[in-house]
């Protein structure tokens, strides 16, 4: 693979993260479009009955009802072969409902990892690891604490 393309790949990433932090639901549903295969594989288990790109929309929506100035911050990006994976912290304030609980007004601050494969220079399929457990205890759904940034 040449670095050309691998720069490519790190770049897609960055303009799918920059559209997601804009909180402009039509500019991520146009992202995702053309930066997602229509039918690409999400391993992350979710409790949304889409699937593929319009898996993503959904996420992002849900998101962005729960906290509406989410922002994802790339910690670190790391390219190999066809795969980049985004080390990221992710912040808002809960003022939407999210996951059966009403809103808080509570910030949180939780870590995930995103690791995305590329085929033909879009993301064909996606593994995500997301500090639910932070998110929860941090909104008082769950006993332990705000452990912001423990993860």
């Amino acid at each position: 693979m040449s670095t050309a393309q691998q720069t490519s790949h790190k770049a897609a990433v960055r303009r799918f993260i920059d559209a997601a932090n804009t909180g402009d639901e039509a500019l991520i549903s146009r992202t995702i479009d053309e930066l997602v295969e229509p039918d690409a594989l999400i391993r992350t288990p979710l409790p949304i009955e889409a699937t593929g790109a319009e898996l993503v929309k959904e996420v992002f929506a849900r998101l962005l009802r729960a906290y509406p100035d989410l922002h994802i911050t790339i910690e670190d990006l790391v390219e190999e072969e066809d795969k980049v994976v985004s080390r990221n912290t992710v912040t808002g304030t809960h003022q939407g409902e999210y996951m059966g609980l009403p809103p808080t007004g509570k910030s949180v601050t939780y870590n995930e990892i995103i690791i995305a494969r590329f085929a033909d220079g879009r993301i064909a399929e996606t593994w995500g690891v997301v500090d639910v457990l932070s998110q929860m205890r941090q909104l008082g759904a769950i006993p332990g604490g705000d452990l912001a940034g423990a993860a």
